[in-house]
């Protein structure tokens, strides 16, 4: 088989898998449905187009449809239409190399449609969530850095991140709906409240959890670290697929913050340990 015909095999049947997923998600996003509808009879016709210069016929790849079914759902429709955003990004550079600029030209009209599409909630408040979450590594995980090496009894920690988060949760969202309201605008002050606060409350049981199920604080805190690295990973990938940023740079720093907040809170213990002589 020349290279061009698996090429063309490949484009073949990613349009076939996209079309089955845009036809899935119209059903799902009623407010959208139009809009994923025609894009779906697009990818069919791309289809139907690869298939007479290839002559075969090609099935899905179920898998990938099953992915992004399931990426929408957990993390809303506007993540997963972003990831297959990337994907038609890149069949373009293949439908170029093949000159197949009707195609192209089709993709192209796809991406905008698919930018105008992000008016889902979750999306509306993310700023809300970002300042919850932000806020929750950057001040417990210095906490509880500083507490580990203060204190040194994982659940005197635990107990002391928990009263200190929940606090911290009531405030950050006091603070944002009285911000939110103020400001005016589209947003709801009170919703918007609620997804800072939530997002803070669950950042805050995860990075506990650790000293609530172990006696060795030092451990926990590693364990804590992780968990902090793990949630920086998935909710800066979630924001620069949503919002077409660099991944990258947006982890680095935020990591560089929480780690360096952490760093600087661990020895901030140390020192008060050493200096008021407390033994716990």
């Amino acid at each position: 088989m020349k290279k061009d015909q698996r090429i063309l095999l490949k484009m073949q049947k990613a349009e076939m898998t996209e079309y089955i997923v845009y036809t899935k998600l119209a059903k799902m996003d009623k407010k959208n449905s139009e809009v994923l509808s025609k894009i779906a009879k697009d990818e069919l016709s791309h289809y139907k187009k690869l298939k007479i210069l290839t002559q075969i016929d090609v099935a899905p790849s179920w898998w990938r449809v099953i992915f992004y079914l399931f990426l929408a759902k957990l993390l809303g429709i506007t993540f997963a239409l972003k990831l297959m955003e990337q994907n038609e990004e890149k069949a373009q550079k293949s439908y170029k190399a093949l000159e197949q600029t009707e195609i192209l030209s089709d993709e192209e009209e796809h991406e905008k449609a698919l930018l105008k599409l992000i008016d889902e909630e979750r999306i509306e408040y993310i700023g809300s969530m970002v300042l919850g979450l932000n806020d929750a590594l950057v001040e417990l995980t210095g906490a509880l850095a500083g507490l580990t090496l203060a204190i040194r009894n994982s659940k005197i920690v635990a107990l002391s991140g928990i009263i200190t988060g929940l606090a911290a949760a009531l405030s950050m969202s006091a603070s944002d709906y009285l911000s939110r309201k103020s400001e005016g605008g589209n947003k709801k002050p009170l919703r918007s409240a609620l997804y800072t606060g939530i997002a803070y409350l669950i950042t805050v049981l995860f990075l506990v959890f650790p000293y609530m199920v172990l006696d060795r604080p030092m451990v926990s805190l590693y364990w804590t670290i992780a968990n902090a690295v793990l949630v920086i990973l998935i909710f800066t990938f979630f924001v620069s697929v949503v919002k077409e940023e660099n991944f990258k740079k947006n982890f680095l720093e935020m990591l560089s913050i929480s780690m360096g907040v952490a760093v600087i809170s661990f020895f901030i213990g140390m020192v008060a340990r050493r200096f008021f002589n407390i033994e716990v």
